[in-house]
Protein backbone atom coordinates (compact mmCIF):
# COMPACT_ATOMS: atom_id res chain seq x y z
CA UNK A 1 0.00 0.00 0.00
CA UNK A 2 0.97 3.53 -1.05
CA UNK A 3 0.43 6.72 1.16
CA UNK A 4 1.65 8.80 -1.15
CA UNK A 5 0.63 11.95 -2.46
CA UNK A 6 -0.81 11.96 -6.27
CA UNK A 7 2.32 11.90 -8.15
CA UNK A 8 2.39 14.20 -11.64
CA UNK A 9 1.79 11.21 -13.28
CA UNK A 10 -1.30 10.25 -11.67
CA UNK A 11 -2.65 13.79 -12.11
CA UNK A 12 -2.23 13.66 -16.24
CA UNK A 13 -3.66 10.08 -15.69
CA UNK A 14 -6.91 11.62 -13.61
CA UNK A 15 -6.91 14.60 -15.91
CA UNK A 16 -7.37 12.06 -19.16
CA UNK A 17 -9.62 10.02 -17.80
CA UNK A 18 -11.93 13.45 -16.66
CA UNK A 19 -12.18 14.22 -20.50
CA UNK A 20 -13.11 10.55 -21.58
CA UNK A 21 -15.93 10.92 -18.99
CA UNK A 22 -16.66 14.35 -20.01
CA UNK A 23 -17.05 13.43 -23.29
CA UNK A 24 -19.12 9.90 -22.84
CA UNK A 25 -22.65 10.30 -24.48
CA UNK A 26 -25.54 7.91 -23.34
CA UNK A 27 -25.78 4.61 -25.94
CA UNK A 28 -29.60 4.22 -26.76
CA UNK A 29 -32.20 3.58 -24.11
CA UNK A 30 -29.21 4.14 -21.29
CA UNK A 31 -30.05 6.76 -18.99
CA UNK A 32 -28.62 10.10 -19.07
CA UNK A 33 -26.05 11.22 -16.82
CA UNK A 34 -26.79 14.01 -14.41
CA UNK A 35 -25.99 15.59 -11.10
CA UNK A 36 -29.21 14.82 -9.70
CA UNK A 37 -28.93 13.48 -6.10
CA UNK A 38 -27.94 9.88 -5.93
CA UNK A 39 -29.37 7.46 -4.14
CA UNK A 40 -27.38 5.11 -1.37
CA UNK A 41 -27.67 1.22 -1.18
CA UNK A 42 -26.28 -1.49 1.33
CA UNK A 43 -26.28 -4.63 -0.62
CA UNK A 44 -25.43 -8.67 0.69
CA UNK A 45 -23.04 -9.17 -1.43
CA UNK A 46 -23.27 -13.13 -1.10
CA UNK A 47 -20.25 -15.92 -0.99
CA UNK A 48 -16.79 -16.08 -2.53
CA UNK A 49 -17.42 -16.17 -5.97
CA UNK A 50 -21.01 -16.94 -6.06
CA UNK A 51 -23.05 -17.30 -8.63
CA UNK A 52 -20.24 -17.51 -11.20
CA UNK A 53 -18.86 -20.37 -9.72
CA UNK A 54 -21.58 -23.52 -8.65
CA UNK A 55 -20.59 -23.92 -4.89
CA UNK A 56 -24.18 -25.84 -3.79
CA UNK A 57 -24.68 -22.51 -1.75
CA UNK A 58 -28.19 -21.90 -1.38
CA UNK A 59 -31.43 -23.28 -2.92
CA UNK A 60 -31.78 -22.63 -6.27
CA UNK A 61 -34.83 -20.27 -5.16
CA UNK A 62 -32.41 -18.30 -3.20
CA UNK A 63 -29.70 -18.08 -5.58
CA UNK A 64 -32.63 -16.86 -8.33
CA UNK A 65 -33.93 -14.28 -6.10
CA UNK A 66 -30.47 -12.85 -4.46
CA UNK A 67 -28.83 -12.94 -7.81
CA UNK A 68 -32.14 -10.96 -9.03
CA UNK A 69 -31.58 -8.63 -6.73
CA UNK A 70 -28.02 -7.39 -7.08
CA UNK A 71 -28.88 -7.08 -11.24
CA UNK A 72 -31.21 -4.42 -10.10
CA UNK A 73 -29.01 -2.58 -8.12
CA UNK A 74 -28.00 -0.81 -11.74
CA UNK A 75 -31.50 0.38 -12.22
CA UNK A 76 -32.18 1.82 -8.59
CA UNK A 77 -30.36 5.51 -9.53
CA UNK A 78 -33.19 7.74 -11.72
CA UNK A 79 -30.37 8.96 -13.62
CA UNK A 80 -27.39 7.33 -14.69
CA UNK A 81 -24.07 8.18 -12.43
CA UNK A 82 -20.95 9.21 -13.27
CA UNK A 83 -19.17 7.01 -10.83
CA UNK A 84 -19.96 4.42 -8.24
CA UNK A 85 -18.27 4.52 -4.99
CA UNK A 86 -18.00 1.12 -3.05
CA UNK A 87 -17.43 0.80 0.53
CA UNK A 88 -16.85 -3.13 0.61
CA UNK A 89 -16.59 -5.32 4.02
CA UNK A 90 -12.82 -6.96 2.79
CA UNK A 91 -10.47 -3.75 2.79
CA UNK A 92 -9.49 -2.29 6.29
CA UNK A 93 -7.05 -0.40 6.22
CA UNK A 94 -5.68 1.85 9.44
CA UNK A 95 -6.96 5.28 7.48
CA UNK A 96 -9.78 5.50 5.02
CA UNK A 97 -7.90 4.18 1.80
CA UNK A 98 -8.70 4.70 -2.39
CA UNK A 99 -7.62 2.86 -5.11
CA UNK A 100 -6.16 5.09 -7.58
CA UNK A 101 -5.67 2.59 -10.89
CA UNK A 102 -7.42 4.17 -13.69
CA UNK A 103 -7.68 0.26 -14.91
CA UNK A 104 -7.90 -1.59 -11.16
CA UNK A 105 -7.60 -5.61 -11.59
CA UNK A 106 -9.54 -7.88 -9.96
CA UNK A 107 -8.26 -9.14 -6.47
CA UNK A 108 -9.03 -12.69 -5.95
CA UNK A 109 -9.45 -12.67 -1.87
CA UNK A 110 -10.98 -15.97 -1.34
CA UNK A 111 -9.71 -19.35 -0.94
CA UNK A 112 -10.16 -23.11 -2.12
CA UNK A 113 -12.68 -22.40 -4.97
CA UNK A 114 -12.45 -23.96 -7.73
CA UNK A 115 -9.59 -22.73 -10.70
CA UNK A 116 -12.55 -21.33 -12.45
CA UNK A 117 -12.70 -18.51 -9.52
CA UNK A 118 -9.87 -17.09 -10.31
CA UNK A 119 -10.05 -16.75 -14.07
CA UNK A 120 -13.27 -14.23 -13.38
CA UNK A 121 -13.09 -11.20 -15.29
CA UNK A 122 -14.46 -6.90 -14.98
CA UNK A 123 -12.93 -4.75 -16.47
CA UNK A 124 -14.39 -1.50 -15.22
CA UNK A 125 -12.39 1.50 -15.11
CA UNK A 126 -11.16 3.33 -12.29
CA UNK A 127 -12.34 6.75 -11.33
CA UNK A 128 -8.76 8.46 -10.15
CA UNK A 129 -10.17 11.57 -10.61
CA UNK A 130 -12.45 11.07 -7.92
CA UNK A 131 -9.88 10.58 -5.76
CA UNK A 132 -8.47 14.12 -4.83
CA UNK A 133 -12.45 15.09 -4.17
CA UNK A 134 -13.01 11.91 -1.78
CA UNK A 135 -9.98 12.97 -0.16
CA UNK A 136 -10.76 16.50 0.64
CA UNK A 137 -14.66 15.71 1.84
CA UNK A 138 -12.67 13.12 4.44
CA UNK A 139 -10.35 15.65 5.83
CA UNK A 140 -13.02 18.15 6.27
CA UNK A 141 -14.80 15.99 8.40
CA UNK A 142 -11.25 15.26 10.26
CA UNK A 143 -10.34 11.84 8.57
CA UNK A 144 -6.86 11.66 7.51
CA UNK A 145 -6.65 9.37 4.08
CA UNK A 146 -4.58 7.18 2.10
CA UNK A 147 -4.12 5.87 -1.71
CA UNK A 148 -3.20 2.81 -2.72
CA UNK A 149 -2.30 2.67 -6.72
CA UNK A 150 -2.02 -1.08 -7.00
CA UNK A 151 -4.75 -2.92 -4.93
CA UNK A 152 -7.85 -4.50 -6.83
CA UNK A 153 -11.38 -4.56 -6.98
CA UNK A 154 -11.93 -7.82 -4.14
CA UNK A 155 -14.86 -9.78 -4.22
CA UNK A 156 -17.10 -7.60 -2.38
CA UNK A 157 -16.93 -5.46 -5.08
CA UNK A 158 -16.54 -7.13 -8.09
CA UNK A 159 -19.08 -10.04 -7.33
CA UNK A 160 -22.16 -7.90 -6.72
CA UNK A 161 -21.55 -4.98 -9.36
CA UNK A 162 -20.73 -7.92 -12.18
CA UNK A 163 -24.37 -8.66 -11.63
CA UNK A 164 -25.59 -5.03 -12.16
CA UNK A 165 -22.99 -4.09 -14.70
CA UNK A 166 -21.82 -7.06 -16.69
CA UNK A 167 -20.71 -4.90 -19.06
CA UNK A 168 -18.98 -2.16 -16.52
CA UNK A 169 -18.63 1.47 -18.23
CA UNK A 170 -19.24 3.53 -15.07
CA UNK A 171 -15.90 4.67 -13.51
CA UNK A 172 -15.74 2.84 -9.76
CA UNK A 173 -13.41 3.74 -6.96
CA UNK A 174 -13.24 1.32 -4.08
CA UNK A 175 -12.59 2.98 -0.41
CA UNK A 176 -11.78 0.80 2.58
CA UNK A 177 -13.38 0.91 6.18
CA UNK A 178 -10.81 2.48 9.00
CA UNK A 179 -9.48 -0.57 11.52
CA UNK A 180 -11.62 -0.81 14.66
CA UNK A 181 -14.30 -0.55 12.82
CA UNK A 182 -15.82 2.10 15.16
CA UNK A 183 -19.11 2.39 14.26
CA UNK A 184 -19.65 5.96 15.37
CA UNK A 185 -16.83 6.74 13.05
CA UNK A 186 -18.43 5.09 10.15
CA UNK A 187 -21.04 7.02 10.43
CA UNK A 188 -19.32 10.27 10.69
CA UNK A 189 -17.22 8.66 7.16
CA UNK A 190 -20.75 8.22 5.34
CA UNK A 191 -21.75 11.80 6.30
CA UNK A 192 -18.65 13.42 5.00
CA UNK A 193 -19.01 11.23 1.79
CA UNK A 194 -23.05 12.56 1.39
CA UNK A 195 -21.94 15.91 -1.06
CA UNK A 196 -21.03 13.13 -3.52
CA UNK A 197 -24.39 12.64 -4.09
CA UNK A 198 -25.10 15.40 -5.65
CA UNK A 199 -22.33 15.20 -8.12
CA UNK A 200 -23.57 11.80 -9.54
CA UNK A 201 -21.41 9.30 -7.72
CA UNK A 202 -23.53 6.29 -6.99
CA UNK A 203 -22.11 5.11 -2.87
CA UNK A 204 -22.30 1.53 -2.40
CA UNK A 205 -22.03 -0.49 0.70
CA UNK A 206 -21.34 -4.08 0.04
CA UNK A 207 -21.36 -6.82 3.13
CA UNK A 208 -23.97 -9.32 4.63
CA UNK A 209 -26.88 -8.53 7.22
CA UNK A 210 -25.49 -11.71 8.97
CA UNK A 211 -22.19 -13.10 8.86
CA UNK A 212 -21.55 -15.66 11.32
CA UNK A 213 -19.90 -18.59 9.35
CA UNK A 214 -20.61 -20.98 11.50
CA UNK A 215 -24.26 -20.57 11.36
CA UNK A 216 -24.77 -20.51 7.67
CA UNK A 217 -26.67 -24.14 6.83
CA UNK A 218 -27.28 -24.44 10.45
CA UNK A 219 -31.36 -24.51 11.34
CA UNK A 220 -30.28 -23.39 15.17
CA UNK A 221 -29.22 -20.00 13.06
CA UNK A 222 -32.33 -19.07 11.60
CA UNK A 223 -33.75 -17.03 14.59
CA UNK A 224 -30.43 -16.38 15.79
CA UNK A 225 -30.55 -13.95 11.97
CA UNK A 226 -34.28 -13.27 11.96
CA UNK A 227 -34.31 -11.40 15.05
CA UNK A 228 -31.05 -9.15 14.30
CA UNK A 229 -32.89 -8.33 10.97
CA UNK A 230 -35.65 -7.49 12.29
CA UNK A 231 -33.99 -4.98 14.23
CA UNK A 232 -31.77 -3.93 11.28
CA UNK A 233 -34.90 -3.52 9.49
CA UNK A 234 -36.59 -1.35 11.69
CA UNK A 235 -33.65 0.37 12.53
CA UNK A 236 -32.75 0.94 8.65
CA UNK A 237 -36.15 2.83 8.73
CA UNK A 238 -35.96 5.54 11.48
CA UNK A 239 -35.31 8.99 11.44
CA UNK A 240 -31.64 10.06 11.22
CA UNK A 241 -31.26 10.66 14.50
CA UNK A 242 -32.90 7.88 15.94
CA UNK A 243 -31.30 5.36 13.36
CA UNK A 244 -27.81 6.83 14.34
CA UNK A 245 -28.61 6.19 17.94
CA UNK A 246 -29.25 2.28 17.46
CA UNK A 247 -26.58 1.74 14.38
CA UNK A 248 -24.32 2.96 17.11
CA UNK A 249 -25.15 0.99 19.95
CA UNK A 250 -25.42 -2.24 17.34
CA UNK A 251 -24.08 -4.52 19.58
CA UNK A 252 -27.04 -4.51 22.13
CA UNK A 253 -29.32 -5.41 19.22
CA UNK A 254 -31.06 -8.57 19.61
CA UNK A 255 -29.24 -11.68 18.82
CA UNK A 256 -26.03 -8.94 17.45
CA UNK A 257 -22.94 -10.96 18.31
CA UNK A 258 -24.25 -14.24 16.95
CA UNK A 259 -24.73 -12.80 14.05
CA UNK A 260 -21.72 -10.79 13.90
CA UNK A 261 -18.71 -12.09 15.48
CA UNK A 262 -16.93 -9.61 13.76
CA UNK A 263 -18.76 -6.82 12.28
CA UNK A 264 -16.66 -5.81 9.54
CA UNK A 265 -19.58 -6.80 7.13
CA UNK A 266 -21.95 -5.01 8.84
CA UNK A 267 -19.93 -1.24 9.02
CA UNK A 268 -20.53 -0.93 5.17
CA UNK A 269 -24.18 -0.56 6.57
CA UNK A 270 -22.93 2.66 8.73
CA UNK A 271 -21.02 4.39 6.42
CA UNK A 272 -24.53 4.26 4.22
CA UNK A 273 -26.93 5.19 6.62
CA UNK A 274 -24.44 8.66 7.45
CA UNK A 275 -24.55 8.87 3.61
CA UNK A 276 -28.40 9.29 3.48
CA UNK A 277 -28.55 11.52 5.98
CA UNK A 278 -32.01 12.71 6.44
CA UNK A 279 -33.46 9.90 3.92
CA UNK A 280 -35.22 7.23 5.62
CA UNK A 281 -34.51 3.76 4.41
CA UNK A 282 -36.59 1.15 2.87
CA UNK A 283 -36.02 -2.54 2.82
CA UNK A 284 -35.31 -3.85 -0.93
CA UNK A 285 -34.64 -7.09 -0.51
CA UNK A 286 -35.50 -9.46 2.71
CA UNK A 287 -34.67 -13.09 2.43
CA UNK A 288 -33.60 -16.25 3.49
CA UNK A 289 -30.53 -17.87 1.81
CA UNK A 290 -28.53 -20.28 3.15
CA UNK A 291 -30.57 -21.32 6.11
CA UNK A 292 -30.39 -17.15 7.18
CA UNK A 293 -32.54 -13.82 7.29
CA UNK A 294 -30.91 -11.72 4.84
CA UNK A 295 -31.66 -8.12 3.91
CA UNK A 296 -30.74 -4.86 1.98
CA UNK A 297 -31.45 -1.37 2.36
CA UNK A 298 -31.87 1.48 -0.18
CA UNK A 299 -31.55 5.60 0.61
CA UNK A 300 -33.58 8.28 -1.36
Amino acid sequence: MSTRPLSRRDTLAAGAATVAIGCTRPEKNEKPMSTARQPVVFLPHGGGPWPFVELGFGTPQENAALRSYLESVSSVPRTAPKAVLVISAHWEEAVPTLMTAAQPPLLFDYYGFPEESYRLTWPAPGAPELVPRVQALLKAAGFESATDSSRGFDHGTFVPLKLAWPQPKVPTLQLSLKTGLDPAEHLAMGRALAPLRDEGVFIIGSGMTFHNMRGFGNPAALPVSQAFDAWLQSTMQQPQAERDTRLTSWAKAPSARQSHPREEHLLPAMVIAGAAMGDVGHVAYAAQYAGVALSAYHFG
